[in-house]
């Protein structure tokens, strides 16, 4: 009887879209210094927002197409990697006293990075998802096995020693405000992931293509019926869910500066971790998830270093404990 009564306290005070700001509540207590408390807060929600990049992408192919992609974060590794050789080949802009130079940089970077997100989303759906539709038993092992190949593909054009990710000068640094230090970078980082959240929830609930999307999810016999291509559509999505974990890639590669082949591997549990508890084929709740993941991380992280790996699995099952199917999970 409590939990239900929590549960409807919790749903009457603006339901689960309020939890980050009660981990931030929380965070608040236990850090005690407020400056440091900001930071963390900070840098919580920019690595949240670069897991949402990378998770949602996931999110939306799995919730409109049924598609269980485990080779999701090879896109996330070529992006990585594909953004890094760009900045790498226009270094001399990346330092000049020019921001415009310093600007065209990161977005050729990115804009490179989005590119191939497309083109190989295409290539994975056309070639490796498309005879294993309605087969999630075969979809997990025939990507498993795609991101396998696609980590020594990796090592062999690229190698397996670390690259360094330089970043765009008007990117270094940090506000300082009083004994407050917020890197500037995550909040590039923070505001880009707003941008991308606000574009696909607008366009998925707003516009007559998101419409046509779910209405096929819903009855595809009948929206072909009309006339409608729906298998265009859904190709569409599963690339534009494979350049949106691209473009997380390379934003998570300026993140860390250094990265390895193994980048996707290492993302991949961290980006389902976020889909299950947002709920699966939501954008709503993988925004949820992601940002509890980041802020639970780097509390945690500063509270108790030795609880830091595992924080992301005990906030996951604390979550399905609460509401198995997730904190939004899509309604179908």
């Amino acid at each position: 009887m409590k939990g239900f009564g929590m549960t409807r306290w919790i749903e009457k005070m603006g339901g689960v879209n309020l939890l980050p700001v009660a981990v931030m509540l929380v965070g608040f207590v236990l850090i005690g210094a407020p400056s440091s408390w900001v930071t963390l807060t900070v840098a919580g929600l920019a690595m949240g927002m670069m897991v949402f990049l990378m998770a949602s992408g996931l999110s939306l192919v799995f919730g409109l197409m049924d598609v269980l992609n485990f080779g999701h974060s090879a896109f996330v590794s070529f992006g990585a990697f594909v953004a890094a050789s760009v900045l790498a080949g226009l270094s001399g802009w990346l330092g000049a006293p020019s921001v415009l130079l310093n600007v065209a940089a990161l977005a050729l970077a990115l804009a490179a990075a989005l590119a191939f997100g497309l083109a190989a989303g295409l290539f994975f759906e056309r070639v490796i998802i498309k005879p294993v539709y309605k087969d999630h038993l075969r979809q997990i092992l025939i990507t498993m096995g795609a991101l396998i190949v696609s980590e020594q593909i990796i090592l062999a054009l690229w190698g397996g020693t670390p690259i360094t990710v330089h970043r765009p000068a008007f990117l270094e640094g940090a506000w300082i405000i009083g004994d407050i230090s917020i890197e500037i970078y995550r909040g590039f980082a923070f505001a880009l992931g707003l941008v991308v959240f606000a574009g696909l929830y607008f366009t998925l609930n707003r516009t007559r293509l998101g419409l046509l999307i779910r209405a096929g999810v819903e009855n595809r016999e009948m929206v072909e019926a009309l006339g409608f291509r729906i298998d265009r559509l859904f190709v569409g999505v599963f690339m534009l869910g494979s350049a949106l974990a691209a473009l997380g890639g390379a934003m998570w590669a300026g993140y860390l500066t250094l990265i390895t082949p193994a980048l996707g591997g290492e993302m991949m549990i961290v980006v389902f971790i976020v889909v299950i508890i947002g709920g699966l084929g939501s954008i709503e709740g993988t925004l949820l998830g992601a940002l509890m993941v980041g802020l639970v991380s780097n509390y945690v992280g500063f509270l108790a270093p030795k609880l830091a790996l595992a924080s992301n699995m005990i906030l996951m099952m604390a979550i399905l404990m609460w509401r198995p199917s997730g904190l939004r999970p899509a309604v179908k």
